[in-house]
């Protein structure tokens, strides 16, 4: 099992930044993709970014060039820096670990985080 747990999320204007973090623990060896997805009013969960084990990312068209995806293995942690919000980024954010490419797939979840951006 994995835990996952976020901060950070919060009420911003437009253009401002937020930092969010997720705290990992448990059986975190067994897991290779650390990511954020988010989850918008009305709207299916979407991928964000993803950071592998070895340090490769992955980012949604919407984020690149606002957003940065980072982890600290030494303090358990990884982040979503976010930059130049928008009033579409507001959503519940999500961070996810799942192993990929071997069986069995796993696929946690943290309970999320509001991030809501004002115009």
């Amino acid at each position: 099992q994995v835990q996952l747990v976020e901060s950070g999320g919060g009420l911003v204007q437009a253009g401002e930044s937020l930092r969010l973090s997720c705290a990992y623990s448990g059986s975190i060896f067994s897991v290779n993709v650390l990511g954020w997805y988010r989850q918008a009013p009305g709207k299916q969960r979407e991928l964000v970014a993803t950071v592998t084990n070895g340090g490769s990312t992955n980012y949604a068209d919407s984020v690149k060039g606002r957003f940065t995806i980072s982890r600290d293995n030494a303090k358990n942690t990884v982040y979503l820096q976010m930059n130049s919000l928008k009033p579409e980024d507001t959503a519940v954010y999500y961070c996810n670990a799942e192993r990929r490419g071997m069986a069995p797939r796993l696929n946690y979840w943290g309970q999320g985080t509001q991030v809501t951006v004002s115009s």
